[in-house]
């Protein structure tokens, strides 16, 4: 199985990218993650879409669709997904053929809260039933404290999680 990782921070020491990493690093042998990047998407303009997309949403849209599933971990800014994620999502929901339509996803996250990620998987939750995404609704993975359960270097330390 190939899955595709898509991480909601651009940070280079962001929690979300560490966790899904570790999650490549734990997942069996016959399963595969990749990690996508947003670090080339533009912001969504309405005015400059068209059948010619920019190239680094054509390109992320190809990886979705070639997927078996998508992973996403998201970080939670004010309550909800970050600006990053939700921006991709709505270039690739205007993709013809929107890749997310059909596609097992899996949404977890990391923050330094205590409810973790829970009010964004939540809103994330909601704009993949419009896309028609098959979500995995368990098991739910909601990594609070996060500063206290990865290292320096983004290695998770924390056992629990892992499990």
């Amino acid at each position: 199985m190939n899955v595709l990782a898509i991480s909601g921070s651009l940070r280079k020491g962001s929690y979300n990218t560490a966790l899904l990493k570790t999650a490549a690093g734990l997942a069996p042998k016959a399963m595969s993650i990749e990690l996508a990047d947003l670090h080339g998407i533009p912001l969504y303009n309405g005015d400059v879409d068209g059948p010619e997309k920019p190239a680094a949403v054509t390109e992320l849209g190809g990886a979705i669709r070639a997927a078996d599933a998508v992973l996403i971990s998201t970080p939670e800014y004010n309550y909800s997904v970050s600006g990053v994620l939700k921006n991709a999502i709505d270039w690739i929901s205007r993709i013809e053929d929107q890749p997310f339509a059909g596609k097992p996803l899996g949404i977890m996250g990391a923050a330094a809260g205590g409810l973790g990620t829970a009010r964004a998987q939540y809103h994330l939750r909601q704009v993949f039933v419009y896309l028609d995404a098959r979500i995995m609704n368990r098991p739910e993975m909601f990594v609070g404290s996060a500063y206290a359960k990865f290292d320096a270097d983004g290695n998770l330390t924390d056992d629990e999680t892992a499990k």
